[in-house]
């Protein structure tokens, strides 16, 4: 069984809990966690962009100039796209980027990126956070007593709005709850700090 040290919220050390190493000891899949982030960063693209094309912009109904005999060279209409206020040529238009991943393959994904975090010694679990009101000096310097990396990611049962609302103005720093942590979150912070609570409750949905 995995093993990570319990802290309390004035960042002591108070006991050692065992995680199931069918989700935080399995051997890290590096191809399952890099289709997962490319999923999630692709996915976060809106596909909004556009431009207009030479039958979009305004203007350009008569031709400019004679065919012939000018001495220039032909041209048929002023909205081409060598023109000032011309057409844009094979310029973005509206599409989606969402990449598709399988079920099985992101839960893959995420065990994996537990597990290394646990190898790395860079999680650690807290037995719980007690606010009296969303004060975000509370929040950092309990992140300062248990020395968390510069971007961490706090890990929650269930919602809290307390701890959330005094989290999130500050710099690196993100909460989540267990039904809506991802892969590249948990790659992206140098400190995963998980309730006791929701340690427990990774392992009943991923075991």
């Amino acid at each position: 069984m995995a093993q990570v040290q319990v802290y309390n919220q004035e960042g002591r050390k108070t006991s050692k809990l065992e995680l199931a190493d069918s989700v935080f000891a399995i051997e890290p899949n590096e191809s399952a966690m890099h289709l997962a982030v490319v999923s999630y960063l692709a996915n976060q693209r809106q596909g909004t962009q556009s431009t207009l094309t030479r039958s979009e912009v305004s203007g350009g109904g008569a031709k400019p100039w004679r065919q012939k005999g000018t001495g220039r060279a032909r041209q048929g209409s002023t909205r081409s796209p060598q023109w000032t206020h011309g057409g844009i040529a094979l310029g973005p238009k509206p599409r989606k980027y969402k990449v598709g991943i399988n079920k099985k393959v992101k839960q893959l994904a995420i065990k994996s990126a537990l597990s290394s975090k646990v190898a790395a010694d860079e999680m650690l679990v807290l037995n719980k956070v007690e606010l009296d009101a969303i004060k975000t000096k509370t929040v950092a310097e309990m992140l300062g007593k248990l020395k968390a990396g510069k971007k961490s990611l706090i890990v929650l049962p269930e919602n809290d709005e307390k701890l959330y609302k005094s989290a999130r103005n500050i710099e690196g720093v993100k909460v989540c709850t267990v039904g809506t942590i991802c892969t590249y979150d948990i790659l992206n912070c140098n400190t995963l700090i998980v309730l006791k609570d929701a340690a427990k409750k990774i392992e009943e949905v991923y075991a």
